[in-house]
C-alpha cells in the first residue's frame, strides 16, 4: 500500500467484514501515532456565505475558542486539537462535497458545525458512511434528531419542537385560539411549523392557515397584508436567517409587531444583534443569554470580548454558545473515553449527565442515549423593556426543564444505525 490510498477509503471498505475491530489505516505506523502526542484534527463546517453566514461564523467562533482553551490547558490525552475549516455556503450539496473531503482526503477525526438542517442532514450521512463522529452544532429542525439521525450524530441545540413544547400552552392561554403559521420553504421551516402545528393544537388552538415563505423572500409586504386580512390571535414563525432579518423589519413598518401576537419559536442572536432592541418583538425561544445570572456567565463573555475584539458581534449568543459547549464536551469525551476510536467515544457520549453550573444553564442536561439530542434548558424570551446596557436586548420570561421540553417523537421516529453498521476507526 502507497500513501495514495486513502485512509478512510480502506476503512469503508473493511469495517463491514472487520465487525467491531478497530481500522488503524494503510500504514502500519498509524496504530503507534494513534497512542503518540500526533495532534488530533478536527474539521469545521461552518457556513462563510449564504442564509446563514453571520450564525455560521459566530458559531465558528465558539468553536476554535473552545479548541484553544483545550489547547492551553494541554490538550486532549496529552496531544493538541488541531482544526481546518471549510464554508458549507447553506448549501446540502455543498456540504457534502467539504465533509468527503474532509474525511478521505484531511483525513479528520471529528467534524464539528452546521446550521441550516439540510446541511447537518448532508454531513451526518456522509459522517455516517465512513463512522465519523458529527457534531451538529446548531441546526434545529426535528428530523435531525428524528427521522434523519445517525449513530456518529449528536444534535447539540434546542429542535423546533422544543421551543414549540416550552411555549405553545402558555401562548394559547395568554393570546388566544386563532393561529396563523408562517413556514420558511425547506426543511427546518416545514417541520418546525409541523411540530407547532401538533403541539399547540394539543393545547387547545385552531390553526386558520399556512403560508409558505420562499427562500431569500425581501418582499413581505404580499404575505403581511393576508396576515392583516386573517386577523389572528398567534402568529407562529419559523422563518429563518436573512428571511427573518427583512421580515421583522417590514413587519415593524406595518406596525403588526404588536397584535396579532408573534410566535417566533427560537431567535438566534446573529439574527438580532446590531439592529438594535427594538428590533427585537414577539415571544421567542433560546437555548442561552450572555445576561444569565448563573456562575461561569460573565466570565465567559469577558474572555469571548479579549478574544474576539474586532468582530461586530459584541457579545457571545446562542449559537456561539452551541459550538463551544459542543466542542468542549467532545474533548471530555475523548478523554473519558481513553481514546480516539469513534465507537469508545460515542459509547462515552450516550446518555452522558452534564450538570447546569457547568453549562450555564439552569437545569441538568443530558444526551438523550435514543436519539443522540442534547436534552437541556429552553429559555423562552421577548424584547427588553428595561435593558441595563446597549447589548441587553432580550427579557428572560421563563426556564424550561430538558424533559418538559422534550420531543416524544424522536424515541418513535430515530433508528440509529447499529455499531455492526458503523466503521471504526482510531486516529
Amino acid at each position: 500500500m502507497t500513501s495514495k490510498i486513502a485512509r478512510r477509503s480502506l476503512l469503508a471498505g473493511t469495517a463491514a467484514v472487520a465487525g467491531l475491530t478497530t481500522i488503524y489505516g494503510p500504514w502500519r505506523h498509524n496504530r503507534v501515532l494513534a497512542q503518540s502526542s500526533k495532534p488530533i484534527l478536527i474539521g469545521l463546517t461552518h457556513d462563510a456565505s449564504g442564509q446563514f453566514a453571520n450564525s455560521g461564523q459566530d458559531e465558528q467562533r465558539g468553536t476554535i475558542m473552545a479548541i484553544e482553551e483545550i489547547n492551553a490547558k494541554g490538550g486532549v490525552l496529552g496531544r493538541k486539537l488541531t482544526y481546518i475549516v471549510a464554508d458549507t455556503e447553506t448549501t446540502p450539496a455543498t456540504a457534502t462535497r467539504v465533509a468527503e473531503r474532509m474525511v478521505n482526503r484531511n483525513e479528520v477525526a471529528f467534524i464539528v458545525g452546521a446550521i441550516q438542517s439540510g446541511v447537518a442532514n448532508a454531513i451526518g450521512q456522509v459522517a455516517q458512511k465512513y463512522g465519523v463522529v458529527y457534531f451538529n452544532t446548531n441546526s434545529s429542525s426535528p428530523t435531525e434528531a428524528g427521522k434523519d439521525c445517525q449513530r456518529v450524530k449528536f444534535v447539540w441545540d434546542g429542535t423546533g419542537a422544543n421551543f414549540a413544547n416550552a411555549a405553545a400552552a402558555n401562548a394559547v392561554k395568554t393570546f388566544g385560539k386563532k393561529w396563523l403559521l408562517l413556514t420558511n420553504d425547506y426543511v427546518w421551516g416545514h417541520n418546525t411549523s409541523k411540530a407547532t402545528r401538533e403541539t399547540a393544537v394539543k393545547f387547545g388552538a385552531e390553526m386558520m392557515d399556512e403560508i409558505l415563505v420562499p427562500v431569500g423572500t425581501r418582499d413581505f409586504s404580499p404575505i403581511l397584508l393576508k396576515v392583516q386580512q386573517a386577523k389572528p390571535d398567534v402568529i407562529a414563525a419559523a422563518v429563518g436567517g436573512d428571511d427573518f432579518k427583512v421580515m421583522r423589519q417590514q413587519v415593524v413598518d406595518m406596525k403588526l409587531d404588536r397584535k396579532p401576537a408573534w410566535l417566533n419559536n427560537q431567535q438566534d442572536w446573529p439574527d438580532v444583534y446590531g439592529l438594535g432592541i427594538e428590533a427585537v418583538f414577539g415571544v421567542f425561544g433560546t437555548t442561552w443569554y450572555h445576561k444569565l445570572d448563573l456562575p461561569g456567565v460573565a466570565d465567559l463573555v469577558k474572555r469571548y470580548q479579549a478574544r474576539w475584539p474586532d468582530t461586530r458581534i459584541d457579545v457571545p449568543g446562542n449559537v456561539f454558545y452551541n459550538g463551544y459547549m459542543a466542542m468542549h464536551e467532545l474533548a471530555k469525551a475523548i478523554e473519558r473515553a481513553g481514546s480516539t476510536n469513534n465507537h469508545k467515544v460515542i459509547r462515552s457520549l450516550e446518555g452522558h449527565k452534564m450538570a447546569a453550573r457547568d453549562r450555564m444553564q439552569h437545569h441538568d442536561a443530558y444526551i438523550d442515549p435514543v436519539s443522540h439530542h442534547v436534552q437541556q434548558t429552553i429559555y423562552m424570551a421577548t424584547g427588553n423593556d428595561k435593558p441595563v446596557d446597549k447589548t441587553d436586548y432580550f427579557k428572560i420570561l421563563s426556564s424550561v426543564g430538558p424533559d418538559d421540553a422534550k420531543d416524544a417523537n424522536e424515541a418513535r421516529d430515530c433508528k440509529l444505525p447499529g455499531f455492526d453498521k458503523t466503521p471504526t476507526y482510531e486516529m
